[in-house]
């Protein structure tokens, strides 16, 4: 009885694959039943659940699998050969499980409806469209850097501690759902990592926990990034599971705040974008606009930088070309390189409502 179950367990991965594929082709219906409907009480139910919690309770649950699937694979690898059938099944099985709860529980998010639909924008922008919102972007950044520094070549030091800015990041998002209502987030589930050193080697700066919805922010990335990650990944756990739409979203986030650090850190990260996609078209161009940018915001950029610098390895390619190849597998075609398509979004978004 109990390999009957498993066999079935197991052969439901392709219904489940097939089901996925098929709802892929249909985003508004996703959007409306899933993203809007099923998906919001979901996220809560977990977030209620497991946001009290001062650790991230999804880690644990990442530790302890990798622990039981290394020692079930050590324990089961004679059976590899002896009894092939059965073994298959067995990890066909776990397959399964695993496939059909990440797409329940947050993945099915990947095939919403794109945002630009959502918020009726533009998908493309001309080259000048980029400028005109760059220079805003600039006058903005700069203003708020002067009133934070009173001088513009003293890099802005963010004067909260990054257990405050957990604190601090949902007030964003109480501001942003008077203009977007479905954007409201509570109760907060947003945790420091506890893998933040390998996560730092791997590159990356958060993640969402797709079993568990808990938002995790890499714990030794620089303060000033904090505001508009923390933002960015409560923006995944609003079921925004494309990168170029969380980034976005976190840029909304944190310039609807109340407080100058976070709108100062959230326009500068749309900053950053729109100046990098401006050097990808034209160099020169690029080289003549980033002059009239304040020098304590390009320390800014720098202190990033180098704080990336410094922990790269051979192996952080191998994990982002893992992980665009993720990416790519979810319908966002350019991989790693989708993120740079949340300019399309600032630009067509800033266009219609100038700062």
């Amino acid at each position: 009885m109990l390999k009957k179950k498993k066999t079935i367990i197991a052969l439901s991965l392709i219904p489940q694959v097939l089901l996925v594929k098929s709802l892929s082709n249909y985003p508004e219906f996703v959007e409306q039943y899933y993203s809007n409907g099923v998906y919001p009480v979901i996220s809560k139910v977990f977030r209620f659940t497991l946001g009290w919690m001062p650790f991230s309770f999804g880690d644990l649950v990442y530790t302890f699998g990798g622990l039981y699937a290394t020692r079930w694979f050590y324990k089961n690898r004679k059976r590899l050969r002896k009894d092939t059938k059965n073994w298959t099944i067995d990890v066909f099985a776990a397959i399964a499980i695993i496939y059909g709860a990440f797409h329940l529980f947050w993945g099915l998010n990947y095939h919403r409806l794109p945002l630009h639909k959502s918020l009726n924008l533009a998908r493309d922008y001309t080259t000048e469209q980029l400028v005109h919102v760059t220079k805003a972007l600039i006058k903005k950044s700069n203003t708020l850097h002067f009133e934070i520094t009173k001088n513009d070549t003293i890099k802005a030091d963010i004067p909260f501690s990054k257990g405050d800015i957990f604190k601090m990041v949902p007030t964003g998002y109480t501001n942003l759902k008077k203009s977007f209502p479905h954007l409201e987030y509570a109760p907060k589930s947003l945790k420091k990592s506890l893998y933040s050193y390998p996560l730092t080697y791997m590159g990356f700066s958060g993640y969402l926990n797709p079993l568990t919805n808990e938002a995790q922010v890499d714990g030794l990335i620089p303060v000033y990034k904090f505001p508009t990650t923390s933002a960015h990944e409560i923006a995944h756990q609003l079921g925004y599971a494309a990168e170029n739409e969380a980034n976005f979203i976190g840029f909304l986030a944190t310039t609807s705040h109340d407080n100058i650090y976070f709108r100062y850190t959230g326009y500068t990260f749309a900053l950053r974008f729109c100046l990098n996609e401006i050097y990808r078209r034209d160099e020169a161009l690029y080289e003549s606009i980033v002059e009239s940018v304040n020098t304590g915001i390009l320390k800014n950029y720098k202190e990033v930088r180098d704080f990336w610098d410094a922990h790269k390895n051979p192996a952080e390619p191998l994990f982002k070309s893992f992980y665009g190849n993720f990416l790519k597998a979810n319908k966002q075609s350019k991989g790693m390189k989708s993120y740079n398509y949340v300019v399309a979004l600032i630009v067509n978004y800033l266009e219609s409502k100038p700062l």
